[in-house]
């Protein structure tokens, strides 16, 4: 069974909830990502942060991301991944949820993040078919 520490990108980084969301969009430039955990200050994962967030709740509603903190974008619980679980895990957890990256979860730390991408280099055509399918409808 491949599980999601066999299959994630490791050593995720956070922005913390009270960094600004313009430090979280250099972040990601520095980094090449698309998105981050958010973090507290009590080191719990407290949501994700998307370029797609960015532009949306903070640009097109004209915030300012040098004033607007990335906690401010954190909505409800975090959607994760345990590190030990399998593979349909994965799956069923990205398409019920519509999330394209998960952050994977050992105990309460946070160990690294499974995109869209690390799913597909990883399981076979059919399943892959199948999630990119599921994520690409409304």
């Amino acid at each position: 069974m491949t599980t999601a520490r066999e299959i994630m990108t490791e050593g995720a980084e956070c922005i913390g909830e009270d960094e600004t969301v313009l430090e979280a969009a250099k972040k990601m430039t520095e980094l090449g990502v698309g998105a981050l955990p958010i973090c507290g200050t009590d080191n719990k994962l407290k949501g994700m942060l998307t370029d797609r967030d960015i532009v949306v709740k903070v640009l097109g509603r004209g915030k300012d991301p040098a004033e607007c903190k990335a906690g401010e974008l954190a909505q409800g619980e975090a959607v994760t991944i345990g590190a030990d679980d399998g593979a349909d895990e994965i799956l069923r957890t990205m398409t019920e949820h519509k999330v394209r990256r998960l952050p994977v979860i050992d105990g309460r730390d946070l160990v690294g993040m499974v995109a869209q991408a690390d799913v597909a280099r990883a399981l076979p055509d059919p399943k892959v078919g199948d999630l990119v399918q599921a994520l690409s409808t409304d």
